[in-house]
């Protein structure tokens, strides 16, 4: 069956409050104005095969305007204004719109397509249409000469505004998608930040004679890492401080975190022994997570002693940890061995090793994470504790903040190569009078 020019359903026109909601939906798919998708130009290109047209369009509907989503033979048009007789007049109605000549229709005889270039003679067009009814645009084919279609025929342009209906449907879904997995990794470094600055000190406390500094150097921005640090002082003058690092990421990461951090504190009030503080804690770790999901940590624990020479007296104890590094005066690099201390937490009877250093004037003491000397260098190497240590050997630093500002740089030259979190706890004696430290070790 032949549909005649101008006879296939009379045009009926929308209420403003219908074309409110219609441009609602359009709005609602965000696809005006979208770059070029190759599913909607394939459309359009199949369309023109399929009816042997030279031009076919996907196009959407504006409050001023129709605008093409694809164009199959329409070469430097994208949007054409609003003019009823084409695509306009065509989302008017629930079925297919034809046009089979042009010039002889008074819909469309002096419309802007019809009169000027390209100047269409044949226009039909399926309407997109969403379940909920509005129709969004139209998949439109059109001709330079008059032609005629079967009803059979516009079936299968219907099918095509079908297939552009699910094309949008699934590209909303994916925009929803990407919006709701950039939304949860907004909210995940929201909270990283947030659990993270609960987790650390917000800033070191004052310790006369001496220049602390931290920092904390995250390897990624939505997942929170297991490195700790705090200084404080204790009841007798002395001040006790500690850096770690726990088992794993994320929220239970935190949690254990927290929890050590608090009870390393709360352990040093009642014994500041560094040894004793470690197995504390040790204690407490397998109290908290026993059976088949231990959880552990490694740590230096370190007590402070102002001496009248202005010097300070170290103690450190580790716990499965790097040892800490002295920067003497004279450009030295000296490692404060705990070696041989055990992972906190997960043996059954752990063996801390405790050591004793001393501060002069002029040096300084770094405590770290492993996330630093398991980066990676250019080359692939890990950085490694003599990497690291020829690296501060050859960039002399002034001050706890200088010291930091090294290793900064250092991080930055690793770039990629860093993989995990990296926490520095850097304990500094202003510049003074000579003075010889003295390692001793139990």
């Amino acid at each position: 069956m032949t549909v005649a020019q101008g006879a296939f359903h009379p045009q009926v026109r929308r209420s403003s409050a219908d074309e409110q909601r219609r441009l609602a939906a359009v709005r609602r798919y965000q696809i005006l104005d979208s770059p070029p998708d190759g599913a909607f130009d394939k459309i359009a290109s199949l369309a023109a095969r399929i009816f042997g047209t030279p031009m076919a369009t996907v196009s959407i509907v504006d409050s001023d305007r129709v605008w093409f989503k694809a164009a199959h033979g329409l070469k430097d048009i994208s949007e054409i204004g609003r003019t009823p007789g084409l695509c306009a007049s065509a989302i008017e109605q629930g079925e297919p719109y034809v046009v089979g000549d042009t010039l002889a229709d008074p819909r469309t005889a002096g419309h802007p397509l019809v009169r000027g270039g390209p100047a269409i003679r044949f226009y039909a067009a399926a309407p997109i249409t969403t379940a909920d009814g509005h129709r969004l645009g139209t998949v439109s084919i059109l001709d330079t000469r008059p032609r005629q279609l079967t009803r059979d025929r516009l079936e299968a342009l219907s099918d095509l505004a079908a297939l552009v209906m699910d094309a949008l449907v699934q590209r909303l879904s994916a925009l929803r998608t990407v919006a709701a997995e950039r939304a949860r990794r907004t909210d995940a470094e929201r909270l990283a930040r947030t659990l993270q600055r609960t987790l650390l000190p917000p800033a070191l406390p004052p310790v006369p004679g001496l220049d602390a500094a931290a920092a904390y150097h995250t390897a990624s921005v939505d997942e929170v890492g297991g490195d700790f640090y705090d200084l404080f002082p204790l009841d007798d003058g002395r001040w006790a401080f500690f850096l770690g690092d726990v088992c794993g990421k994320g929220a239970e990461a935190a949690a254990l975190t927290s929890l050590t951090r608090y009870t390393l504190r709360a352990a040093a009030i009642y014994d500041p022994d560094p040894c004793t503080a470690l197995a504390n804690l040790d204690a407490v770790l397998k109290g908290e997570f026993q059976g088949d999901n231990p959880r552990f940590c490694t740590a230096v624990f370190g007590v402070l002693d102002a001496r009248s020479d202005g010097s300070f007296a170290v103690t450190l104890a580790g716990g499965g940890h790097p040892p800490a590094l002295a920067l003497r005066a004279d450009g030295s690099v000296e490692a404060i061995s705990t070696t041989g201390g055990q992972l906190i937490g997960l043996l059954p009877d752990p063996h801390f090793v405790q050591a004793a250093t001393r501060l002069a004037p002029g040096d300084a003491l770094l405590l770290y994470t492993d996330g630093l000397t398991e980066a990676r260098t250019a080359d692939g190497a890990m950085l490694g504790e003599d990497g690291l240590t020829r690296h501060l050997s050859a960039h002399a630093s002034e001050g706890a903040e200088g010291l930091l500002a090294t290793l900064h740089d250092l991080f930055t030259d690793l770039g990629t190569g860093v993989s995990d979190d990296t926490a520095l706890l850097v304990l500094s004696l202003p510049p003074g009078s000579a003075h010889s430290p003295v390692q001793e070790n139990r």
